[in-house]
């Protein structure tokens, strides 16, 4: 795992930092053991053990065991949790939003985002993203696709871009836009279990 600062919000000292924030502050009613966070984030678990002490010795987890299990959440009662909840809702909000509000399409076979927040996400460099484009492969009513993208914009106060595209077309990759969504950054959002782009996503963010 390497520990280049984040090019989504550079003032974190890791991207796995942030985004062990990022999961637990974004959810503060969660609780995730530290093999949760390990197999998530595809992170060693003794990385994830550092990270997290680091964490939890500045106030901003707490932690606690069930058993031979250590687990850890949000310590909302630290006052600096609430501002930083709202720099992370503001640059990794628009995972937890797009799985929110996307993940009742009826027809819809996996959601991704690709673009200029994908290409920040896996540490890619450049101007911080300004909208976000979301591809749903599928069949889903695309007045559906459209109300979800809106109640996301809503939320995350920045345009987002829906695309539809037939799971056949998807896999063919014979359209040029999908060409090009796939030769690019691309972040797994909503994807079927036995899916192998999660695991891609992953290679890719290790390969920059």
């Amino acid at each position: 795992m390497r520990s280049e600062a984040p090019a989504l919000l550079p003032v974190f000292r890791s991207q796995l930092q942030a985004d062990i924030l990022a999961a637990l502050l974004l959810r503060p009613e969660q609780e995730y053991t530290l093999t949760d966070l390990a197999r998530r984030f595809n992170a060693p678990l003794s990385t994830v053990h550092d990270e997290v002490k680091r964490l939890t010795d500045a106030g901003l987890l707490r932690r606690h065991s069930v058993g031979r299990s250590a687990l850890v959440q949000a310590n909302t009662s630290n006052r600096l949790v609430q501002p930083l909840t709202e720099l992370l809702f503001l640059s990794w909000g628009p995972l937890q939003v797009v799985a929110d509000e996307f993940s009742g399409l009826h027809g819809a076979e996996r959601v991704l985002i690709f673009g200029s927040w994908a290409a920040r996400y896996l540490q890619r460099p450049g101007h911080p993203p300004h909208d976000l484009d979301v591809l749903v492969v599928g069949h889903p009513a695309r007045g559906d696709v459209y109300d979800a993208a809106d109640r996301a914009q809503q939320r995350l106060g920045m345009p987002v871009n829906p695309v539809i595209r037939p799971s056949s077309v998807w896999r063919e990759a014979a359209d040029p836009l999908v060409q090009q969504i796939r030769s690019g950054p691309l972040v797994a959002v909503l994807v079927p279990d036995d899916s192998d782009e999660k695991s891609a996503v992953t290679a890719r963010r290790d390969d920059v």
